[in-house]
């Protein structure tokens, strides 16, 4: 017992000089190390299992042992986590790398280009990826799902892949859609206007070509694309994507067109239903098929609270969200005669614009909580990039909304892992979302325990991806 003691203190006092080591020489952040937690409490949402006083062996960027009330002699590097909490890294399984979060980047949606070029806009987000790849490590998010852009997301993928300090990246290709987008097209689109079943096949064709994770539909039903009128399309790309092995993901806000679309054979619905409460027919279809579902809360308050000048940033984003996005959001800075009409009548009515999005959340809060009980697998997302929703830190935004349907954090945790890794897919899915022997050592340390209150999920103290540690306060600065 003594000399396990004594073991131990040796171990606990090189972890000091250990982080000295890190912090002087960066080239030891750069690469998978031999790594040991010592002492923390590990969290394994999967199964809702809490092991104490642990420690965790990280070698080749791969978690390689998991020992108990245990010391052992070790040669490499210790990490002191006594007091602090280990989890696998957060997976945000709905991103678009295509869109910065800022005011410009839906011209769709609000047309700004009097005031910045959609092209100009473009090329700033091309250059600011390893910006944005920095800001989700920092907030403990190690893999992401990028659900639909342009050709050019295959080159974020690659992109990230061969980055240190990036996500683990998996990614659609250009939207398969009902409408079109001509103010998103520079000559890539991300959104693509498909009219019949053979144009549907010829463009899954086109994608497999890049191997890409998931294929996107964007199934947008109104007056004039009534949900039957665009079910053969759906149809036939679901088909020509599962006979390429790939899975497909569906955008379905309304019951009707979410329905459908699981009736064809989609294998993950991306955003929440909001017009109307999920039926038990609904559910059950979801449950028989095996679907995944994303709500992406928080991105439909975004929108109408940036529009009429209400929005309600969390301290997490204004800390670690890009400052030059957050400052475009401010409409007020806007000059009155290049301030679009859909801008204009939400800051003439901002009641009216937080009634929607409460009416929104009447419906979508309701039917998350209906769909966890009943065990459909949901994993956590946010629609990072669109207006407002901040890459990286808006998952912490997502939590706190999915805790006000009634989630437990437990639950919200094990969206945000086990189960968002089920979305990511493929053999990386099959090795992120766990703290387990043989998986990924993408890892993150928290300082207070998310268990109990899951605005604890935030208080990071260092971010491991790949087996390569990153205290939290080295990485955006």
């Amino acid at each position: 017992m003594k000399y396990a003691l004594l073991q131990l203190t040796a171990i606990v006092a090189s972890v000091h000089l250990a982080v000295v080591n890190a912090q002087v020489s960066p080239e030891r952040t750069m690469r998978a190390e031999h790594i040991a937690l010592v002492g923390g409490t590990i969290i394994n949402p999967a199964d809702g299992k809490i092991t104490r006083n642990a420690t965790v062996f990280i070698n080749e960027g791969r978690i390689t042992q998991i020992a108990t009330n245990t010391v052992m002699k070790f040669s490499g590097r210790t990490i002191d986590c006594f007091g602090k909490f280990i989890l696998p890294g957060y997976i945000d399984t709905h991103v678009h790398f295509f869109q910065s979060a800022d005011l410009f980047t839906r011209p769709d949606g609000t047309d700004l280009n009097a005031v910045r070029p959609y092209k100009d806009e473009v090329a700033w987000i091309k250059s600011h990826l390893d910006d944005v790849f920095a800001r989700y490590i920092r907030c403990g998010i190690t893999s992401v799902v990028d659900v639909g852009g342009p050709m050019w997301n295959f080159e974020v993928r690659k992109k990230a892949n061969a980055t240190a300090k990036a996500p683990r990246v998996a990614v659609a290709g250009p939207l398969i859609s009902s409408v079109s987008r001509e103010k998103l097209d520079l000559g890539d689109p991300p959104i693509v206007k498909i009219d019949t079943p053979d144009q549907a096949r010829d463009f899954v064709r086109k994608l497999a070509e890049q191997k890409p994770d998931l294929v996107k539909i964007w199934y947008i039903v109104d007056k004039d694309h009534p949900v039957e009128s665009f079910r053969p399309i759906v149809r036939a790309t679901i088909e020509e994507s599962h006979a390429h092995k790939t899975r497909v993901a569906v955008h379905a806000t309304e019951l009707e067109t979410a329905r459908a679309a699981v009736e064809e054979g989609a294998d993950v619905l991306v955003h929440s239903v909001i017009d109307k409460p999920v039926d038990q027919a609904f559910v059950k279809l979801l449950k028989d098929r095996h679907v995944i579902l994303c709500p992406t809360l928080v991105v439909f308050e975004r929108y109408g609270r940036t529009f009429s000048h209400q929005l309600n940033l969390t301290p997490e984003e204004q800390k670690w969200g890009n400052p030059e996005v957050i400052a475009t959001l401010d409409v007020t800075k806007i000059p009155q005669d290049k301030l679009p009409q859909r801008i204009k009548d939400a800051l003439a009515d901002p009641k009216a614009a937080l009634d929607r999005i409460h009416k929104t959340y009447e419906v979508a809060l309701p039917n998350l909580k209906k769909l966890e009980d009943a065990g459909v697998t949901i994993a956590a997302g946010t629609d990072a990039g669109n207006i407002g929703t901040i890459h990286g830190p808006a998952l912490f935004r997502e939590f706190q909304l999915m805790k006000e349907a009634g989630l437990t954090p437990m639950q919200i945790l094990q969206c945000a892992t086990a189960n968002a890794a089920k979305l990511f897919g493929g053999e990386t899915g099959a090795h992120i979302g766990k703290v387990e022997n043989g998986y990924f050592a993408d890892l993150v340390v928290l300082n207070s325990n998310p268990v109990d209150d899951i605005a604890h999920a935030s208080d990071i103290d260092t971010v491991i991806k790949n087996g390569v540690a990153y205290p939290v306060d080295s990485i955006l600065w």
